[in-house]
């Protein structure tokens, strides 16, 4: 391992403990391909970053990430899915694609990716989901700056803007402690296999079904994509919004990507905001019924 790495780690932590990192770190990538020894090494920097930023799985940071990273990878999932149908709809009503060059055909492979990776992450390989998702995301964002090369270095800031929010949401499941995962949900391959081939399946019916009425309100495609996300999510997600700081957590992911997709704007964020309160007083009052069983009889 290089010194380098280390050095990402506090001090304290990195006197106790350096040695053992660094065996660990030479055990794994012992006779490993350059793949497995950039996984590992992003293991280690992800780890360190953790601890410098008190969000380890004994800090409440850590605690409260755990409980908001599966809905931070859903809403990338649902955005990604959103573009997707959205530019296929446009493509079937007006006979050609959106962008007919080389790059905008990689912005559009890198949002199955990200779909791909945010499935593959809420199914319950949430590791390689969230690394598969965030590689999808900072791909979309790398192909929007060479688009505009040579003039990238003279973006103007609210351009800088509009690629910052969408790379954040999908690096903080990165952040997530290993040990507070959420527990796998399809444990079968065939039930993987059949669920990654059924999300892009799904993404083009829902631009291509009734592609000239449903298909092409925005809000529609956006909900049914946020509403099967929060499906695939579950239960166990759910389960971890205890407060009402959780929730706001939890919800501001949607609501953020939801703007940049052109869906929340100044006449639909109290609508979306009165109905994040309502659902959020719905799980409230649903946990409370689960936990006081009890009090119901």
């Amino acid at each position: 391992m290089t010194p380098r790495l280390l050095l990402l780690y506090p001090a304290g932590f990195r006197r106790a403990f350096g040695e053992e990192v660094a065996e660990a770190y030479r055990e794994a990538t012992e006779g490993a391909g350059p793949i497995a020894r950039l996984r590992e090494a992003a293991d280690i920097v992800a780890h360190a970053l953790r601890l410098r930023l008190g969000v380890g799985s004994a800090h409440r940071g850590g605690r409260l990430f755990a409980a908001t990273a599966p809905f931070a990878l859903a809403a990338t999932g649902a955005h990604a899915a959103f573009q997707l149908a959205s530019a296929l709809n446009r493509a079937y009503i007006t006979g050609r694609p959106d962008v007919e060059t080389p790059l905008g055909y990689a912005m559009y492979g890198f949002s199955v990716l990200t779909l791909i990776g945010a499935v593959l992450g809420l199914s319950g390989r949430f590791a390689a989901g969230a690394r598969t998702a965030f590689a999808g995301v900072a791909g979309s964002a790398a192909c929007l700056v060479i688009a505009v090369l040579p003039g990238a270095l003279d973006m103007p800031l609210e351009h800088l803007a509009y690629l910052t929010p969408p790379l954040v949401i999908a690096a903080l499941p990165l952040l997530c402690p290993p040990d507070l995962h959420p527990p796998c949900r399809i444990r079968t391959t065939t039930g993987l296999v059949a669920l990654l081939l059924w999300a892009p399946l799904s993404v083009v019916l829902l631009g291509l079904l009734d592609a000239g009425g449903l298909a092409m309100m925005p809000l529609w495609r956006f909900a049914v994509t946020v509403a099967a996300a929060l499906a695939l999510a579950g239960g166990p997600a759910l389960s971890g919004i205890r407060t009402s700081g959780r929730f706001a957590l939890a919800t501001a992911p949607f609501l953020i990507l939801g703007h940049f997709a052109g869906v929340v704007g100044e006449d639909t964020a109290l609508p979306c905001l009165a109905l994040l309160a309502a659902t959020g007083l719905a799980v409230r009052l649903w946990r409370r019924r689960r936990s006081d069983p009890a009090g119901h009889a």
